[in-house]
């Protein structure tokens, strides 16, 4: 197992009190395995991926254990996970395509980034890298701004996996490209994994759909919690938990006219992490609530790999 994540609690602290962003998260991600993490804005997707390489000055450690390749990852404490970062876990961003330095040219940056990381540079495993996104290495005496943006991405994480992390994050690395350059990242994450490149993969996104032509597993998370995690083909065709029905029942179909089928949303929005209610969390929007909902529904293994939060599941 490469990664096994066990009750995870992470809270934010703001004027207003402290946000459960992360409340009691469990789930693994297999040697080989990319795992599709998905669901609303605010539902925690982002700070789980953060809170597994660096948690930002608001972010505090409530509880929890991660450990990676059989070794516990100091999740709390900034300055020993710096040893981890990048060797063994590496991200890349949400809106990384602004992440690379506008004064410097690519080449020299990377070779500043690793040697910051006591490493040398190695040019041929360097071209080789670009050689795995479709990038040629002439992009290295370029500045960031001569790029495209499906060019910036894949520049992006061919940086995050020069030291052959075991882990890859991938957050939202697609959201501000066109879908055809979706496509192209999507597939050189794929490829990143297919290649030994790096060991497992967490993506990240709000797009099932996408998800679903990489992952080999989808969860989905609703207001700090995973409701549902299976193979990514049960998720789309077989889905148990009502918020996942909705999201999939939310996408639009190739080929069906809206006279057909009408797209509807899911009514109502998740309830605020300041101080949750108890029970589903779901509850207030859901279709099929009832009064046990009032309890928190147990994560109960309904098949062999397919988990579900939901008392009617």
């Amino acid at each position: 197992m490469s990664l096994r994540v066990t009750d995870l609690k992470v809270h934010y602290q703001t004027l207003k009190g402290e946000v459960r962003a992360l409340d009691g998260v469990s789930f693994e991600v297999g040697d080989g395995e990319i795992l599709g993490l998905a669901g609303e804005s605010g539902c925690g997707k982002t700070t789980l991926g953060k809170s597994l390489i660096r948690m930002d000055g608001r972010m505090r450690h409530i509880g929890g254990r991660v450990e990676l390749d059989g070794e516990e990852l100091p999740v709390g404490d900034d300055r020993r996970m710096n040893p981890f970062r990048f060797h063994k876990v590496s991200l890349v961003p949400q809106y990384s395509m602004s992440a690379m330095n506008p004064t410097r040219k690519i080449g020299r940056m990377v070779g500043e980034l690793l040697r910051s990381r006591g490493v040398p540079l190695d040019a041929e495993k360097l071209a080789a890298r670009l050689d795995l996104v479709g990038l040629s290495p002439e992009v290295l005496g370029r500045y960031p701004i001569e790029l495209s943006g499906g060019m910036k991405q894949r520049m992006v994480m061919v940086i995050s996996t020069l030291l052959d992390p075991s882990l890859l994050i991938a957050d939202e690395v697609t959201s501000a490209l066109d879908v055809s350059t979706q496509k192209g990242v999507a597939t050189a994450l794929a490829g990143f994994r297919d290649n030994g490149v790096v060991n497992s993969m967490i993506f990240i996104t709000h797009d099932i759909s996408l998800t679903y032509q990489i992952a080999d597993k989808i969860m989905i998370m609703y207001a700090g919690k995973v409701v549902e995690r299976a193979p990514a083909k049960v998720i789309v065709e077989a889905p148990r938990h009502p918020y996942t029905k909705l999201l999939i029942d939310s996408l639009p179909e190739v080929g069906v006219r809206y006279a057909d089928r009408r797209l509807s949303g899911i009514p109502g929005g998740p309830p605020s992490l300041l101080d949750p209610p108890t029970g589903c969390r779901f509850r207030d929007r859901c279709p099929l609530a009832f009064d046990k909902c009032a309890q928190e529904p147990p994560a109960a293994e309904i098949e062999p790999g397919h988990v579900v939060a939901c008392w009617k599941a």
